[in-house]
């Protein structure tokens, strides 16, 4: 990636038991940002988190499974990110989940591969 002028970060917030058939929906929006040549794309597994309808989402010793946050963030230009939405509106219906999307204007000080050969 080229230093972007217009440089966005995605920010998909979702629950880390949301699935796309047996496919984790965390799992597959990652996979589908690098199939469609998205700079990078990280998920953050969070340890408490309530949303729309007020379920406070957290981790107890007597939760099973607990449902608990999951946000992904993705930075790219602005075409990339506004053709993304789409992708991400199609995956929230095929999994029939809830969540929230934001997109903020950032600004790249540095994006580059390591050194090392991994």
């Amino acid at each position: 990636m080229e230093t972007i002028q217009n440089a966005r970060l995605l920010r998909i917030f979702i629950g880390e038991l949301d699935k796309i058939g047996h496919q984790p929906l965390y799992e597959a929006i990652v996979f589908k940002a690098k199939e469609v040549g998205m700079a990078g794309a990280t998920g953050f597994k969070g340890i408490l988190s309530y949303g729309t309808k007020s379920k406070v989402n957290t981790v107890k010793l007597f939760d099973i499974s607990p449902d608990l946050p999951v946000v992904i963030e993705i930075v790219d230009s602005e075409e990339k990110i506004n053709a993304f939405i789409p992708v991400l509106n199609d995956f929230f219906d095929k999994s029939g989940s809830g969540g929230l999307v934001t997109i903020e204007n950032v600004e790249i000080v540095l994006y580059r591969a390591s050194a090392k050969n991994t």
